[in-house]
């Protein structure tokens, strides 16, 4: 028997609260509320598993109803009674006995990062097989992830929330892991093993809006969220109650929506040992002053490791990066990804290409503000994209190649939707309960295992190559009648990088590229080009739908 586990609510508006659960037999233990706004009671607790839920009355339209809530902290939640979980080892509380392997590891900076977006259940597969939960099985996949190089992925929302699968951006409770992705302690080794492959792991953090039956929500929605819809005339990107930032607290002297959320991000972060957050909906959040505190609280919590805070802001918007009023460091790059796919679809428009592969024309001060996908979860795998387009088999391989050429080489950090990379061919779940598993089969088929191959060596190329991972980008070929285009990255330090790419679907033989530089020795890579360099005037054979590059030696 212990001295005794404390239970607390921060519910400062609330008269009583009761504790129940399964060790009074879910009979009401009272709280005593505290000047701080807190109801508190102890109680003695053997070792072991044990589970609560709080009895308030509820200030929730319709109002003076008695409801049972989880524990907004509550940090695990047991799948079969959807109740809240303490564990108590030794007297004390605790979430598992993980002992890190791997923090000493040296990950890459953020203008070096390839990240690679995955939904953690749809990435193991639909014929899982055994007992695994799906956390040992996304382990298990990670030397496939080291094989294809990428070095950190971001992982849409873990936190709980209702069912068994979905998205994730419904967030019911934000301290707990998803209870249907495994536990605390295997997802500190999920974290854990990719450090170990000098992958970060980056997570979709939903501070704008909450599920419904949130316990904060049950509890007092006017403390916690705005009555209505925060951002004005956008009905259509409003998703659930939405958490009011503005809503300050004069008499315990705080803004309760920072407390919360602080408290979420600085758990995560510190707890999981994550390595960014990709912050969704900023844009209907519209609070910059928020979003400036919490990115530093998070960069505060992760010690002296890098992070990386990353805005979902729909359109892009460049103010969001910006030293002077932008809070986060890096934007999803949309713009990017239109002009991407319809310069492989075979519409290109030049020169919104070339200003979304150089930022700095469009008002970003870096690559590292930028994240260039040409597919994520909201959009469709290129390969469907082309197929809407009545572009498919080997031609829609070959025009997906480009687009992988785009990503490596433009100015930005890269961002490769799951699936992508072998040729993922499923449309977008139409509901986000749907689930929508990788085809890891598709990987036997040869158009496919091609795909993925010409990834490995791309990612390697732009790892390998200093100058694709500046800011410096100088466009000194465009060919309109032939659509080629001609562009060079390079670095102070020597590095160089020479990209011409043919998106047509005709073969160029003996085709003339001016303005190429002499100033270096060139070596083609990943083909039998014969470098003829006269002057400035590269001549080439270019076959449909391929890029040369070359770098220097």
């Amino acid at each position: 028997m212990t001295g005794g586990i404390e239970f607390q609510l921060f519910a400062p508006r609330l008269s009583e609260v009761k504790l129940i659960g399964s060790f009074s037999e879910w009979q009401k233990i009272p709280m005593q509320k505290g000047e701080d706004g807190y109801f508190r009671a102890t109680v003695k607790l053997e070792d072991g598993v044990h589970h609560y839920k709080f009895r308030v009355q509820s200030l929730t339209e319709p109002a003076d109803r008695t409801i049972e809530v989880n524990d907004p902290y509550v940090t695990a939640i047991d799948r079969e009674t959807q109740n809240g979980t303490v564990l108590v080892k030794s007297g004390q509380r605790f979430s598992d006995t993980y002992t890190w392997q791997y923090d000493d590891r040296k990950l890459a900076a953020n203008q070096d990062l390839i990240i690679y977006e995955m939904h953690l259940a749809d990435f193991c597969g639909k014929d899982l097989g055994t007992r695994k939960t799906r956390i040992q099985h996304a382990i298990d996949r990670l030397d496939y992830l080291s094989e294809l190089g990428v070095n950190a992925i971001e992982l849409m929302p873990v936190t709980e929330y209702a069912g068994d699968y979905r998205w994730g951006y419904l967030v019911r409770d934000y301290f707990a892991l998803e209870s249907s992705y495994g536990t605390p302690q295997e997802f500190k080794q999920f974290v854990d093993e990719c450090h170990s492959r000098g992958i970060r792991v980056l997570m979709d953090g939903i501070y704008n809006h909450s599920d419904e039956n949130n316990p904060l929500m049950q509890i007092d929605r006017d403390y916690w969220f705005y009555q209505g819809m925060h951002y004005p005339g956008d009905s259509n990107n409003y998703w659930g109650p939405e958490f009011n930032y503005d809503n300050y607290d004069d008499r315990l002297d705080i803004k309760p929506a920072w407390k919360y959320i602080g408290d979420v991000v600085r758990f995560w972060v510190s707890n999981y040992h994550l390595d960014g957050i990709r912050f969704d909906a900023v844009r209907q959040l519209a609070n910059n002053d928020f979003l400036k505190w919490i990115a530093q609280e998070a960069i505060a919590a992760a010690g002296e490791k890098p992070f990386y805070n990353i805005a979902e802001h729909i359109p892009d918007s460049p103010a969001i990066t910006t030293a002077q009023d932008g809070p986060l460091e890096a934007c999803w790059h949309e713009s990017f990804r239109i002009f991407a796919i319809d310069a492989i679809s075979g519409k290109v428009n030049f020169d919104k290409l070339k200003e979304a592969m150089n930022p700095p024309q469009q008002g970003y001060k870096t690559a590292s503000n930028v994240i260039n996908y040409i597919a994520s979860h909201d959009r469709e795998h290129p390969i469907v994209e082309l197929s809407d387009r009545q572009i498919t088999g080997k031609a829609a391989f070959d025009r997906a190649k480009l687009g992988a050429v785009l990503q490596m080489t433009a100015v930005g950090v890269p961002m490769i939707w799951m699936g992508d990379e072998f040729g993922q061919d499923t449309r977008k779940a139409e509901k986000v309960t749907n689930p929508n598993p990788l085809k890891w089969s598709l990987l036997e088929q040869d158009l496919n295992r091609d795909l993925f191959e010409f990834y490995k060596q791309i990612i390697e190329l732009r790892k390998q190559t200093p100058a694709l991972r500046t800011d410096n980008i100088d466009f000194f070929h465009e060919d309109i009648d032939n659509t080629v285009l001609g562009y060079r990255r390079w670095d102070d330090g020597g590095s160089q990088a020479a990209i011409v790419i043919n998106f047509s679907d005709q073969d160029l033989k003996d085709y003339q590229c001016f303005h190429f530089a002499t100033n270096t020795t060139w070596k083609a890579w990943r083909s039998s080009h014969e470098l003829k360099l006269e002057n400035d005037c590269l001549t080439i054979d270019l076959p449909a739908l391929t890029a040369a590059i070359f770098i220097n030696r």
